[in-house]
Order: C-alpha cells, then sequence, then structure tokens
C-alpha cells in the first residue's frame, strides 16, 4: 500500500466498524482468552494507551511503527510493542497519553501526528493494564530519536501486515507461561504476538475493509 492510496482510505478508516474482540482474538494467547468484561473489571486493571503510527518510508510505501523494548527486570522485557505506556495525571486523556509516550520514547512531535481512530481495548493480564489503541499518521518518516526504553526501531510495510504468509504459531517461554504455542505475525524476522499482535489483527481488519 503507498502513501496515496493510504491517505484516499482516511476518510474510510475513521467510520468504519471495529472487528473488536472477534478480531483481536484471531491472534490472541490461549492465556488471554479466559478473560471476560466482568473478570477484566473486577481485576481493576491500570490505563494505558498506545500509538499505531503510519507514515510513507523512502519508497512511498507506508509503514507501521514498532519498538523492540529494552531488556529489564519486567515481564514485557524485550517484547516489541507500540511507543505507549500508562496515563499519568497530567494527561488530558488517553489520546494524550499514547502522543506524549510517543513522543518520550521515540521522539515523534505530538503536533505533528494526525489521529485516525481509537481502536477496541485490549487486556493485558500479566500486567493488569487496558490498552486503548489509536491509530495516527505523518506524511513524511519522522527523526526518530528512541530513548533508553526501547531497544530497536521496527518498521513494518502495510504490505507484510497483508500478507497472510506472514502468520504462524510459535512456542514460548515467558516468566509468566512456559512452552505455550502462540499466535503471531512473522515479519523480516521479528515475532509480534500478545497485546501487540492482538492489536496488529484488528488493524489490518480494518485496512482490509
Amino acid at each position: 500500500m503507498n502513501f496515496k492510496h493510504f491517505i484516499s482510505k482516511i476518510d474510510d478508516y475513521k467510520i468504519a466498524a471495529l472487528g473488536g474482540i472477534n478480531a483481536q482474538f484471531k491472534m490472541a494467547p490461549k492465556l488471554r482468552l479466559k478473560y471476560n468484561k466482568d473478570i477484566i473489571k473486577a481485576n481493576n486493571p491500570r490505563k494505558a494507551s498506545v500509538l499505531a503510527l503510519f507514515y510513507p518510508n523512502e519508497n512511498n510505501e507506508m509503514v507501521l511503527l514498532l519498538t523492540q523494548r529494552a531488556s529489564y527486570n519486567g515481564t514485557h522485557s524485550a517484547q516489541i510493542s507500540f511507543p505507549g505506556g500508562k496515563i499519568e495525571k497530567n494527561d488530558k486523556n488517553l489520546e494524550a497519553t499514547a502522543l506524549r509516550e510517543a513522543f518520550e520514547e521515540v521522539g515523534v512531535l505530538p503536533s505533528i501526528v494526525k489521529i485516525v481512530k481509537e481502536l477496541t481495548d485490549v487486556y493485558i493480564p500479566p500486567s493488569n493494564f487496558l490498552v486503548t489503541p489509536f491509530i495516527g499518521f505523518l506524511n513524511k518518516r519522522p527523526n526518530l530519536k528512541p530513548n533508553h526504553e526501547v531497544a530497536k526501531i521496527i518498521e513494518i510495510t502495510v504490505n507484510d501486515l497483508l500478507n497472510d504468509d506472514n502468520l504462524t504459531v510459535v512456542n514460548l517461554t515467558t516468566s509468566y507461561m512456559k512452552n505455550t504455542d502462540v499466535p503471531c505475525f512473522k515479519i523480516d524476522n521479528h515475532i509480534i504476538w500478545g497485546a501487540t499482535g492482538m492489536m496488529l489483527s484488528e488493524i489490518k481488519e480494518l485496512l482490509l475493509q
């Protein structure tokens, strides 16, 4: 998908119905499937948000920005995610949280991001966060400046996201699960799974409408 085509579809994306939990669960680990709305509410999760940022690369192909987290002593160490984090008291709303976090983590100025749509919340059991994703875009590639929380910048093309050949299942062991088969996107040798994979699944369905 090139930049011109993406821009021509912006108004359609804004009004399109979301795939919601059905789209997300296509890429959900079994661990996540047992959590319904009542259980999530009872857990009183912390609120957070992320930014799914699209922009054209040097070939005018639309890409989506992801990051690999730095290694640390925590639940999601070294995992691939969107820029984002928990809401803070000075944030006006969750959209402001996503924009602030993207600025802090990768240096994207909030003022240049055009927000397209809020997506369906994703619950993350291991860290008890309820995360709201926002889709945004830029007219050109930003000057990315990752901070200490980011080990690597990852840019995947929309074409690769939409390609079903990049869907697979891998067996993973983490701090909260062992030898578990999980659905994932495998793009440029990056394994994208869990909450990020669930968000990507809903984004994929939106782009295919």
